[in-house]
């Protein structure tokens, strides 16, 4: 027999656990915390744009270990590095959690913040002028 939701007859409190295990479309999904965003429009809304500001931090993040650390300490230059992949790491789990709501609007607005980080990520570093091959003065000139 199944007992609804509520006090226990021992005094425990028993919590319906059911998980979404579909994709589904709606505002009623919990996303990261229990009780958020808690059925409310507005708050769904700031949970999409924050599943998008994670993704997006995610690519944006990608292309710093790339920059070369200006400090001549080699130590200081690993653990910023490291930093930088601990955070991004984090951010990648949280929307990899979220995403796991089977929310259809989490995971698009995932999509979209990885697609519009990687974009801009990649858009700036297609718009760096790469160096050009210059031809070179000491070329030998065969003698006639």
């Amino acid at each position: 027999m199944e007992m609804p939701p509520g006090p226990m007859p021992n005094g425990s409190m028993k919590i319906n656990t059911m998980m979404q295990m579909s994709f589904y479309w709606g505002k009623d999904a919990t996303i990261l915390f229990h009780g958020w965003p808690d059925n409310k429009l507005g708050m769904y809304v700031l949970a999409l744009f924050f599943v998008f500001l994670l993704a997006f931090a995610i690519e944006v993040l990608s292309i710093l270990p790339d920059v070369k650390p200006t400090s001549t300490n080699p130590m200081l230059g690993a653990l910023t590095q490291t930093i930088i992949y601990t955070f991004r790491m984090g951010f990648a789990y949280l929307v990899m959690l979220s995403v796991m709501s089977f929310n259809l609007g989490i995971f698009i607005a995932a999509l979209a913040g990885h697609f519009v980080g990687f974009f801009l990520v990649k858009s700036r570093a297609l718009a760096v002028p790469k160096p050009t091959e210059t031809t070179s003065c000491t070329a030998v000139i065969p003698k006639v």
